[in-house]
Parts: C-alpha cells; sequence; structure tokens
C-alpha cells in the first residue's frame, strides 16, 4: 500500500458517533504511520478530538452559519472551508459520516482516493470507492467494514480515548471539592440522553443510588447544563452533581469512578473508549444499536420490547453489582486497593 502523505477525516456531529470513528481513525494510522492526519468536525464538538492521539490537526466548521440567513456569513464560511480543503492537497478522504453535505465536502477536497459510507446510492458519485453501509452494524463495527472494503490490512481493534490533562486537573479539583473519596467504590450516573423515549425514569436512579449508598458506595450524578434543574432532586437527596461542566470533564469524573451508570448517551460511549466498566440502560441490542462498543453484555434493556421504563430497579442493581465485583470490589464493597488509582488520568 503506497503511503498516503495528507489525510482527511470527515464525521461532524453527534458525540457518540464522533466516537464510534476511534477505532476507524487508530486502524487509519497503523496503515499510515507516517501521514498526517486531520478531522473535519462541527465547532461545538471539536474539542472532543484533543483526546484522538492519532489526529494530527481539526479543521472546525461552524455549521451555525449555514443556519442563519445571513449570505455573507454563508459565503465566507464556504469560501473559507473550500481554501482549506483544496489547500491542503490531501491525498485521501474518508467520510465517515456518509450525508450529502459530507459527501459534496469529500468530493471538493479533490483527493486522488475518496472513500464514504453510502447511505443513499445517489451519493456514490462523491467517493472514487464508496461503500454500502449496513444499517444491523453496530456504527463503529460500520466504520471498521468500510476500511476492510477499502484493502487497508487488519490490526488489532483500539477504541482508545486518551483524556487531556487540562480536564483531568478540572475532575480531581471537582473530586476534593465534592468531598468524595478516592479509596471508597464510586458509581456516576449520567440519567439524561438526548432523546426522554430513551430515558430511564430519573426515580429509579434515585433509588438505586440510594441503595448504593446505604451499601457504603459514593454516588455522583452528571449531566449537561441543560439538566441542572432536573437533577435538583438529586441535589436535594444529598448527592453531589456535575451538571453543566464540560464533557472532558465529565470524561474525568467519570474515568475516576469505578463504575458508570446511564442511558445510550455520549458519556457512556466516551466512558467506554477510556476502558470503563459503564452499566447502559437501553431500549434493544439488536440491529444497529448503540450498545457499548463489542460490550453487548454491558447493556440492560427491557424484556419482550417493552419500554425502557418497564426494567425494574432490582435489575439495574443487579447489574451495577456484576460490575463493581468485576473491577474488584467484593459484596460488601470492601476488601480492594484504593481506588486513589483511578485520579492518576493520564
Amino acid at each position: 500500500m503506497q503511503p498516503a502523505q495528507n489525510i482527511l477525516l470527515i464525521r461532524l456531529k453527534s458525540i457518540g458517533d464522533i466516537l464510534f470513528t476511534l477505532p476507524a481513525v487508530n486502524r487509519v494510522r497503523a496503515a499510515y504511520p507516517q501521514a498526517k492526519l486531520t478531522f473535519l468536525v462541527s465547532r461545538e464538538n471539536a474539542p472532543l478530538l484533543e483526546g484522538f492521539r492519532d489526529v494530527d490537526s481539526v479543521i472546525a466548521l461552524d455549521r451555525a452559519q449555514f443556519r442563519g440567513l445571513n449570505p455573507k456569513a454563508i459565503a465566507q464560511e464556504t469560501c473559507s472551508l473550500w481554501r482549506r480543503l483544496r489547500g491542503a492537497k490531501f491525498a485521501l478522504a474518508l467520510d465517515l459520516h456518509g450525508y450529502g453535505e459530507t459527501a459534496l465536502m469529500t468530493w471538493c477536497t479533490g483527493a486522488p482516493l475518496r472513500w464514504g459510507t453510502v447511505y443513499r446510492p445517489g451519493r456514490r458519485w462523491a467517493y472514487t470507492l464508496g461503500v454500502r453501509r449496513d444499517p444491523a452494524a453496530h456504527p463503529a463495527e460500520g466504520h471498521l467494514a468500510m476500511l476492510d472494503a477499502c484493502g487497508l490490512p487488519p490490526v488489532p481493534v483500539r477504541n482508545e480515548f486518551a483524556l487531556p490533562p487540562a480536564p483531568a486537573d478540572l475532575a480531581r479539583r471537582f473530586w476534593a471539592e465534592a468531598g468524595l473519596d478516592p479509596a471508597r467504590p464510586t458509581i456516576f450516573i449520567q440519567p439524561f440522553t438526548s432523546t426522554t423515549d430513551k430515558d430511564w425514569p430519573l426515580e429509579g436512579y434515585l433509588a438505586v443510588a440510594r441503595h448504593w449508598r446505604d451499601r457504603g458506595a459514593q454516588v455522583l450524578f452528571g449531566g449537561g447544563p441543560a439538566d441542572r434543574s432536573a437533577l435538583e432532586p438529586a441535589r436535594q437527596a444529598g448527592f453531589p452533581v456535575s451538571a453543566g461542566v464540560e464533557l472532558l470533564v465529565t470524561g474525568g469524573l467519570m474515568k475516576a469512578s469505578s463504575v458508570v451508570l446511564g442511558g445510550d448517551t455520549g458519556a457512556l460511549h466516551l466512558a467506554v473508549a477510556m476502558g470503563k466498566r459503564v452499566v447502559m440502560v437501553m431500549g434493544s441490542t439488536g440491529p444497529g444499536s448503540c450498545y457499548p462498543f463489542r460490550h453487548r453484555d454491558w447493556a440492560v434493556v427491557p424484556p419482550g420490547g417493552r419500554p425502557v421504563s418497564s426494567i425494574e430497579t432490582g435489575v439495574i442493581n443487579e447489574a451495577c453489582s456484576r460490575a463493581l465485583a468485576e473491577t474488584g470490589w467484593d459484596a460488601d464493597l470492601g476488601n480492594r486497593k484504593s481506588a486513589a488509582q483511578n485520579l492518576e488520568i493520564n
């Protein structure tokens, strides 16, 4: 395989979906160890790329400009993107998004090799090699299958996110200010997802939190800025709440915890990529589901296609018990070496 000097990877939005590109990014690096890898992403998600060790450069696209009604701003952003895509002289462009706009961006690079995931046949023209998307595959597996079809040599799969030092320091500071003990088992709970239909009831999470607090574990609730008011019941129940901190600081808090519990959300997929044991509460692990990458058994789903809300609290407690045992805690949550090592975040 001829070495490519300059490679572009494209995935614009959705935290979890960007994280699902990690195994593919790492495989591209293994195939082209000397190449410069550039990642094109929406501006609001650009900080996430700080944890992609194999990415050398980021193009942050301000997609908000295209949603506005200012023709001048649209023209400026379009021209700026065009110059960057053409000026970089990419030898290879990989569209890991597969939408119409990203297919066009891939074509605009002028790269002699343009590979992409094809959602609709009409977009195949943008690629020198387009691979039909398998809707039954986990997204991360789909990206790897695309690279198989494009001829990249097989390598051991790496799904590794490297937490940057600055958010790790902020996470340590939050941990100390919240009075959390690094020598005790800790469950981080991220109760809300982007879609209410995917959410297990907050009352259930609070019941689980009380169950484990009564048994000596620490429980920390997390979420985004919009979740602050919704998590007020957790705060009133005496649990520390980190809602509103930056995503990568949430990453540091999850990395310092023993187990991460929550729904199908970007934060939990981030935890998986950092090597954390998660318990993901979700509606299904069937075809196309975004269960924890290569850990389908870490998901808890309702029986018989029933809604997520029908999952009983005892089922979640049992899943957390198994997860804690796998991380080294015995039944009474004692008898384990200090968890302080969790806070030594690289």
